[in-house]
């Protein structure tokens, strides 16, 4: 279940409160009972553990080596002398 956080319009007071999805919103503060009781947006926080996708795909991130883009190392030739300005 998560847990949401409110804040009363009225009196400020703030709150975590542990409820499921399908559950209405609170809208009773507990501090000073008026109804203006908000839910606030806030970020949610998770931890990756252990083996798995992230660990497999996204732990090494940077450029796909030439070889694997079929890339070849050398450099293509251009079939005539190459313009140098001096």
């Amino acid at each position: 279940m998560p847990i949401y956080e409110y804040q009363c319009t009225q009196c400020s007071a703030r709150g975590e409160h542990l409820q499921k999805m399908s559950d209405a919103p609170l809208t009773t503060c507990p501090a000073c009972n008026a109804e203006a009781y908000v839910k606030q947006i806030s970020a949610a926080s998770f931890h990756l553990k252990g083996t798995g996708w992230y660990e497999t795909d996204f732990k090494h991130s940077g450029a796909p080596s030439k070889a694997a883009s079929g890339e070849s190392a050398s450099t293509p030739s251009s079939g005539g002398a190459a313009a140098c300005d001096h």
